[in-house]
């Protein structure tokens, strides 16, 4: 079980950093687009009329790919301060349970997020010329990573391997 769940866990890893260097570059390019819409617009007189849009469409991809990440590496916001005083079997169920609800909210990030697509991809993004339905794709990748990342923990929990910050600094037996 080990070496398949090591494989897994190696292969997500990298799927991770992959998300996270695409949002790198999305903020860093959308960072550059707003400079040059700025620049041209009071120093050349002349705004060019695609930076805001594309900057709205990268956007949308560094916020959504990142939020993804920030799930797998659990740095988003949360209120532990119960798992403080539970031994941990009580922490390893609340923990799965907010793993499925998250699992959902990714699930939901995927269903309605194709729906949207679907209703807006023969429309056109002004000034872009994309169709509508691209502006959805991150959610429907960020999504898709969501749930990935959620099953890696539930799977991993269920296999009895530590991942669980907790586990990690008490030394508990695992991986």
């Amino acid at each position: 079980m080990k070496p398949f769940w090591l494989a897994i866990e190696r292969l997500l890893s990298g799927l991770a950093k992959l998300a996270l260097w695409v949002s790198g570059i999305g903020l860093t390019l959308m960072t550059v687009i707003i400079f040059w819409q700025v620049f041209s617009r009071y120093i050349l007189n002349s705004s060019p009329s695609w930076t805001e849009p594309f900057s709205v469409l990268l956007m949308g991809w560094f916020i959504f790919l990142g939020a993804a990440v920030g799930v797998r590496e659990r740095t988003h916001l949360g209120f532990d301060v119960l798992l403080y005083f539970l031994p941990t079997a009580a922490k390893a169920v609340l923990r799965s349970i907010s793993d499925i609800v998250v699992l959902a909210f990714g699930a939901g990030m995927i269903v309605y997020g194709v729906q949207l697509a679907r209703l807006t991809w023969n429309t056109v993004m002004p000034s872009l010329a994309f169709p509508g339905g691209v502006g959805f794709l991150p959610v429907i990748l960020g999504g898709a990573l969501v749930c990935l990342f959620s099953l890696e923990r539930l799977a991993g929990r269920f296999a009895g391997l530590p991942v669980d910050a907790d586990q990690y600094a008490t030394g508990e037996e695992g991986l």
